[in-house]
């Protein structure tokens, strides 16, 4: 596709071509613009709310200001509630905290998964029992 058959995929999309996509060189904008409309537009195996508080997630953390402004409006767009952002948003600041902490002393991987695998097996016996 041409630049300008991609620019009018865009438009047909969004209405207009965002700025940014301008910025993307003439090489990839083809593959960039379907991956985007592909995996940030379009129904996936995760629910497109789920992926945005996901992207939330992820953007708090990078702190892209950027990223936290779409990721939270295109979240709310598809129906996320305050709280689900406000979790997500805890949920980037979690992983990002036990991740420094686990990885900065030092924990064995190999006795970490055997652990988290352990406590998983145990935690689904115990539903088991409590469903029995």
């Amino acid at each position: 596709m041409t630049r300008e058959e991609i620019y009018n995929d865009i438009r047909n999309t969004f209405g207009q071509v965002p700025t940014f996509f301008t910025h993307v060189p003439d090489a990839t904008l083809e593959h960039d613009w379907l991956a985007f409309k592909a995996w940030q537009l379009n129904e996936t195996v995760i629910p497109l709310k789920y992926k945005e508080l996901i992207g939330l997630a992820v953007a708090a953390q990078s702190q892209c200001p950027y990223c936290l402004f779409y990721h939270r409006e295109v979240a709310k767009f598809f129906g996320a509630t305050t709280a689900e952002l406000d979790e997500a948003a805890r949920m980037g600041m979690q992983t990002a905290a036990w991740s420094t902490f686990i990885a900065g002393t030092g924990q064995d991987l190999e006795q970490f998964k055997k652990e988290l695998l352990a406590g998983l097996d145990y935690i689904r016996k115990q539903q088991q029992q409590k469903a029995a």
